[in-house]
């Protein structure tokens, strides 16, 4: 078993027995989120902003226009925080103070840089097509050189990390087991709906094997 190496910065202390540095662990959750926050501080004022994201190996890979901020501060190497969650359920006690959630995150610490190679760029976009709907990238154009242009892509290397998960029912305290309340999970599931296809297609058009892929396996993260 492959495991990442704890650091100051993510050793987790609250809770550490919900901590995971085990390599396959991180990157299923990382694999099945579909959006991470990116936390970055351009002008001495922090920022965090949601962004789809790829993973190939061991780095994450950003795009966005040339003209976005965040993109910058990733290719000057500043430092960036990383965070990627899945909601599993909602933890119903019976106090207020034991409401919890199960949940399982994975927070990646460091600093970026700039993808100047087309090649990997492009590889990192196939990467982030085919995670949001496996097998979508052969049936559509690629970027035209113009479009590989105007796109930035940016990689943030996975060195520090930790995943932290929370499973199971509410944890009461004793002297509240008695209690009427109705405790336990509820399970957060999240699935397609019915696909709506742009006005300019003919009618009829059959979905593609990969949304009906999707559709009957009707779960994402």
């Amino acid at each position: 078993m492959t495991a990442f190496q704890p650091t100051p910065r993510t050793t987790v202390h609250r809770r550490s027995q919900r901590a995971s540095y085990d390599e396959q662990t991180i990157f299923s959750i990382l694999d099945e989120a579909l959006v991470a926050h990116v936390g970055f501080i351009d002008a001495a004022q922090p920022y965090v902003l949601p962004m789809a994201f790829a993973r190939i190996g061991r780095a994450l890979y950003f795009h966005g226009s040339t003209r976005t901020r965040m993109l910058d501060r990733i290719a000057a190497g500043e430092p960036v925080c990383v965070t990627a969650t899945l909601t599993d359920g909602l933890v119903l006690a019976r106090s207020a103070f034991h409401h919890s959630m199960n949940y399982r995150c994975v927070t990646v610490i460091g600093r970026g840089r700039d993808v100047e190679s087309e090649q990997v760029a492009l590889a990192a976009l196939r990467a982030l097509i085919e995670k949001l709907v496996p097998g979508r990238w052969s049936e559509v154009r690629e970027p035209t050189a113009q479009e590989m242009k105007a796109t930035r892509v940016v990689e943030i290397p996975i060195d520090e990390v930790v995943a932290k998960i929370r499973v199971g029912p509410p944890i009461d305290d004793e002297a509240d087991l008695a209690l009427d309340a109705w405790a336990g999970v509820l399970p957060i599931q999240k699935s397609f709906g019915t696909p709506v296809a742009a006005p300019e297609l003919p009618p009829g058009k059959a979905l593609p094997e990969h949304v009906t892929a999707l559709l009957q396996g009707n779960r994402r993260g």
